[in-house]
């Protein structure tokens, strides 16, 4: 059983998914991506619009930033392959981000606000291009490790 061609393909494909989790550059895009999503998820009671008529956009960042922050963290980073799919739909929660303030319902749309998730959202959503982006060449050309760097 061991020398059957699919255990011994998924096992390479898991080698090399490792090693490509492992490389500085993944490294630093997974930690960036929790702390942008951590930051997100706290960013209400951070830049002082926590309370009043900001709950909803409160609870918004909330979800929003605990959602990201799974998505993106180092749980799934050892199946880039698997989990491409899941990188854009961080793209999507980082583009979500940037315009909360004009769409969630109340007059949220102040200074303070905005600042604060146009530049959370912009840094969330090229941290979820760049892991996409470097999912999608290693499942192209399948020796080059994720985020650029080559399994070794």
């Amino acid at each position: 059983m061991e020398t059957h061609p699919d255990i011994v393909e998924m096992r390479q494909r898991h080698t090399l998914a490792e090693r490509a989790a492992t490389t500085p550059r993944a490294q630093a895009i997974d930690a960036l991506a929790l702390l942008t999503g951590l930051y997100l998820a706290a960013s209400p009671w951070i830049a002082g619009f926590g309370g009043g008529d900001f709950s909803r956009l409160t609870i918004n960042n909330l979800i929003v930033g605990i959602g990201y922050a799974l998505l993106m963290s180092g749980g799934f980073g050892r199946a880039y392959d698997r989990t491409h799919s899941m990188a854009w739909a961080a793209c999507a929660l980082g583009a979500w981000t940037i315009i909360a303030p004009w769409v969630v319902a109340g007059n949220v749309d102040t200074t303070r606000t905005i600042t604060n998730n146009v530049i959370t959202g912009v840094i969330a959503l090229l941290l979820a291009l760049a892991a996409s982006a470097a999912a999608r060449s290693s499942d192209a050309r399948g020796t080059e490790g994720a985020y650029g760097g080559t399994a070794r």
